[in-house]
């Protein structure tokens, strides 16, 4: 009876796994999908590939790779975009021309003397190709790469195929204003909320479609690329990357996990001015606020924005010592954000609440708010703000988009 027992017990073990197992989510990304065609859509063609070390498949092996090794895919070409094709480059650092050291391709580089693919370095190809997982804020540089790709693929006439991937923050967040006349720039580079809510092969198709593939481009304004989009299978649009199945590869040094998607947006507009560490240096890159003045107590900093309520959100008292950037070797005080509802938490407006409190412990300092106008896309949000430093001053402006960019882009999912 004790065996029979056992054995029962280990069969139900056994089964209740293999159900757990069996409900578990996978996404299909776009290059496994693409994999399963056959490569149908590239067969036949010589073949250009933007992508960088997020360019992976569910075992980790790169899109490089997989395309390289295909019996019917001609692989001719890699592009690089910001921190290049293999990741080996610093956030800002221009990136030459070279080879790849493992396929021997040539590795034309988009973040150098151009960022915009050339005739010369298009000419050797039909279709040129984008895999890279993006984080799904406006001012992450590579939806700018694959913009402006696509607008040398239109007026080329060569294909522009997208392998979609996931937004680590799902499909359901918008947020922002669309960028305004004279804010274009290589991290504002459309007219779309700072959060936009798609992913890359929707975004793709949105700029497409409406005809918005010039920098600044209103819709209707350029001309219209050969674009196909393979999507994934499995993803939803409230599905954030943790639901995924996938293994997060950092997409720039500084989003070392997919969790970091969530503040880039919270914090990255703050950390543009001169006064602020946002933790880029330390452990908890886009996670902190401190304020270079250090007379400012954590302590009731955080309780002054825990009294804001913000939905989702807790902000706890914290020190820190840079290990390089802004403060390195200093010690900084200030408040770590913590998401505890990242589908309720607004993430944008924690730029302007950390400021407006700040502003109010320490009306002396200095916020040079000019230094955030382009990245912020709107120079009435900068100088309204400054006015008396209150984010309910430009809220509604802030999110006068937002609705009219949801009615928009819904044309465009594919999920």
């Amino acid at each position: 009876m004790k065996n029979l027992f056992k054995g029962s017990l280990f069969l139900i073990l056994l089964l209740l796994s293999v159900s757990c197992k069996s409900q578990e989510t996978f996404v299909k990304t776009g290059i496994e999908v693409l994999r399963e065609s056959g490569f149908a859509c590239l067969e036949g063609k010589r073949v250009g590939l933007i992508t960088n070390p997020t360019g992976v498949d569910s075992e980790l092996r790169s899109t490089i790779d997989i395309l390289h090794e295909a019996p019917n895919v001609n692989l001719v070409a890699l592009y690089g975009p910001e921190h290049g094709v293999r990741g080996e480059v610093h956030a800002g650092d221009h990136i030459s021309t070279q080879n790849d050291t493992s396929t021997g391709l040539p590795v034309y580089s988009l973040y150098g003397s151009t960022r915009k693919p050339t005739p010369e370095m298009l000419q050797n190809i039909d279709v040129l190709v984008y895999d890279i997982q993006d984080i799904g804020s406006r001012s992450f540089t590579y939806i700018s790469t694959m913009g402006l790709a696509m607008e040398a693929c239109a007026e080329l006439g060569i294909e522009f195929v997208v392998l979609d991937r996931p937004n680590p923050i799902g499909g359901l967040k918008v947020e922002g204003c669309y960028v305004e006349d004279g804010c274009f720039t290589f991290v504002s580079q459309f007219r779309i909320p700072y959060v936009y809510g798609l992913t890359c092969g929707e975004l793709a198709l949105l700029l497409n479609g409406e005809r918005m593939l010039g920098s600044g481009a209103r819709p209707g304004e350029s001309a219209q690329c050969k674009l196909h989009v393979v999507p994934m299978e499995g993803w939803k649009r409230d599905m954030f990357y943790d639901q995924t199945g996938l293994q997060w590869i950092a997409s720039s040094p500084h989003i070392p996990h997919a969790v970091t998607s969530f503040f880039y947006p919270m914090s990255g507009i703050a950390g543009d001015l001169a006064v602020m560490s946002i933790g880029v240096g330390y452990t908890l890159p886009f996670q902190l606020f401190a304020p270079a003045d250090t007379t400012i107590q954590p302590l009731e900093l955080a309780r002054n924005l825990n009294s804001l309520d913000l939905p989702g959100l807790h902000f706890r008292p914290v020190y820190f010592r840079p290990f390089y950037s802004r403060g390195q070797g200093t010690t900084l005080s200030g408040v770590q954000v913590h998401i505890t509802d990242p589908a309720a938490a607004p993430l944008t407006d924690v730029n302007f609440y950390v400021i407006q409190e700040i502003h109010k412990l320490a009306p002396y300092i200095a916020f040079d708010l000019n230094r955030i106008t382009r990245v912020v896309g709107s120079p009435f949000i900068t100088a309204k703000f400054a006015e008396r430093f209150l984010f309910e001053d430009i809220r509604d402006y802030w999110y006068k988009d937002a609705e009219d960019f949801r009615r928009l882009s819904a044309r465009y999912y594919l999920y």
